[in-house]
């Protein structure tokens, strides 16, 4: 039997509240996103969500850990880890929105707890305990009751496919970004891999409107529309991804990839905010995957 220590508890509680910030943070960026989608290209929006995170991340790292760190990163991994996890990953949720609502598509990364876990167990030969079962069990009841208790009509086809595709590259990239550049800070590794991200779909976009004359309609683009994208960029990406990143090299992949399946509920809450209707499956859902991940992780009961 494993117990954990007073202070083990603490600093694994202190990463799922990290986790779960960054999932509201993350969650906040789906609403907001309806407000420029239909004024950009998936590229173009991708490239402007990529590059508004890197004009946040990358000063604060040259200011809080200097020029050394900056330039003696290894940019080349950062680029590449950046274009799957938040390029593809981005791409793929702008197309999701495109045929569904921000709800629908929050509910579909519930598969991502199971990604993350067969990704530990498989490539970290992570033991796969009973309390990691039973854990991961509550979490996908829990999205399963958030998904019954939604009012949303799900598009089964390209919409569905693309946030599954965005899971994935997601999934595959956080571990990624901990694993290739373990040289690096949280901050580091988030800010090379979004500036790298950035760099990469900015050329993709400006040939992509180039050939195909799919630039931004800058002239239905306002402050409201402004104000969508710096949620989107700045919120769901920048903010996101930093606290994404620390509590993933806290607490693993698997457990912080269960706290995704309460994103159907944060962004609930915040269409509430704005005029929605409450829904109360939703709630329940997500008070099922936080008791779930705390379980997995032996901060309720005990794991073997």
């Amino acid at each position: 039997m494993t117990v954990l220590s007073p202070t083990a508890r603490r600093s694994l509680l202190v990463a799922n509240l990290i986790c779960m910030a960054s999932m509201i943070s993350w969650a906040s960026g789906l609403p907001a996103a309806d407000l420029i989608i239909p004024h950009m290209s998936p590229l173009a929006l991708t490239a402007g969500r990529a590059l508004l995170a890197a004009m946040v991340l990358l000063p604060v790292w040259w200011l809080l850990e200097g020029r050394g760190a900056v330039l003696g990163a290894n940019w080349r991994t950062g680029a590449w880890v950046g274009f799957v996890t938040l390029g593809l990953a981005s791409f793929f949720v702008i197309i999701a929105l495109r045929f569904n609502d921000p709800v629908t598509v929050a509910i579909v990364t519930a598969v991502m707890p199971v990604v993350g876990i067969m990704l530990e167990c498989l490539a970290d030969k992570r033991p796969f305990t009973k309390a990691l079962a039973t854990g991961l069990l509550l979490s996908v009841a829990g999205g399963i009751v958030a998904v019954s208790g939604s009012e949303s009509s799900v598009d089964f086809g390209v919409g569905v496919l693309a946030a599954l595709a965005s899971v994935l590259c997601y999934t595959w990239g956080s571990r990624e970004t901990v694993r290739a550049l373990p040289d690096l800070t949280p901050l580091g590794r988030s800010a090379v891999t979004v500036s790298g991200c950035a760099v990469v779909i900015l050329i993709a976009a400006i040939g992509d409107g180039a050939l195909r004359g799919a630039w931004p309609d800058w002239s239905a683009i306002g402050p409201r529309e402004f104000g969508g994208l710096a949620i989107f960029g700045i919120g769901s990406m920048a903010v996101s991804q930093l606290l994404w990143i620390i509590s993933v090299g806290r607490i693993g992949i698997g457990a912080a990839s269960m706290h995704m399946n309460a994103v159907p509920f944060y962004v609930m809450l915040m269409v509430f905010t704005l005029g929605g209707a409450w829904n109360w499956a939703q709630s329940f859902g997500a008070v099922i995957v936080v008791f779930g991940a705390l379980v997995a992780q032996g901060l309720i009961g005990r794991g073997k």
